[in-house]
């Protein structure tokens, strides 16, 4: 049997379990015009599927990557800048964890006040925090996932997924407390969390394998050891925004592959 030409790929040799350019990570798609292994650090988006860094300059093919979509993540920095503003009024007030303040009285998600009609509430609530350290880790978190997603979907259906997620998370907490005060961004990252998770799995890539994946699991088990966190509006917000990723991933894909 001849030796395959140097220019040619010798699929037999490369494992679909590694990447062939990084032998330390996972492959979880391959080439589309090689089927050579590629990890999602080399994973270059082109017209149909993903393409291996070789083969598109190869090709001249024209690819897209996430920062050519969009130039800036406007939809989510304007969402951290009403968290922010919202946080310093919350200070300004004197409100504390301990404290919660006016704001958190009257806006924060309430179930009682909800069922009087305060439907407000199920959206105000996802823009105030208790604590530095609860609007920065919500923030930062936020920050990451509006960079990868906002390209994506687009500001539009980032906007939809973000607000869905958000509203998941406050049918999830006052579902499992409602008789407590919720407040926080947590459901609606959650939900990004989720969509992304969704992204990455529809492309054949196992979220586990990368850093969304573990950024997930290591929020589940905080969700679940540290106490005074809403199980309901962290488990809530998971499953709305990945289900609302899934349809919107879906739909995007069925639309691209119409003729």
């Amino acid at each position: 049997m001849s030796d395959p030409a140097p220019d040619e790929p010798a699929p037999a040799t490369a494992s679909f379990d590694t990447c062939y350019r990084h032998d330390d990570r996972r492959a979880g798609v391959k080439c589309q015009r090689c089927e050579r292994p590629i990890c999602p650090s080399c994973m270059i988006q082109a017209s149909v599927g993903f393409q291996c860094p070789e083969c598109v300059k190869g090709s001249g093919t024209k690819v897209i990557r996430p920062g050519q979509l969009l130039t800036r993540p406007i939809v989510t920095q304007v969402i951290i800048a009403i968290n922010g503003a919202a946080f310093l009024l919350q200070m300004s007030e004197g409100g504390t964890l301990s404290r919660a303040g006016r704001l958190v009285s009257d806006l924060g998600l309430f179930g009682p006040a909800v069922e009087d009609g305060e439907w407000w509430r199920l959206v105000t609530s996802g823009f105030l925090h208790v604590g530095l350290m609860h609007i920065a880790f919500n923030m930062l978190i936020l920050w990451r996932l509006g960079q990868m997603l906002e390209p994506q979907l687009g500001r539009v259906r980032f906007s939809v997924l973000y607000l869905a997620s958000l509203l998941a998370g406050s049918a999830g907490a006052l579902l499992l407390s409602p008789n407590a005060v919720t407040v926080g961004a947590s459901g609606a990252v959650f939900g990004l969390l989720g969509a992304a998770a969704v992204g990455y799995k529809r492309r054949g890539v196992d979220p586990l394998q990368t850093d969304i994946g573990a950024l997930l699991v290591i929020n589940v088990i905080l969700t679940f050891a540290i106490p005074r966190i809403s199980i309901g509006g962290h488990l809530g917000g998971a499953i709305g925004g990945a289900l609302v990723g899934w349809i919107m991933f879906e739909l995007g894909d069925r639309f691209r592959q119409r003729p």
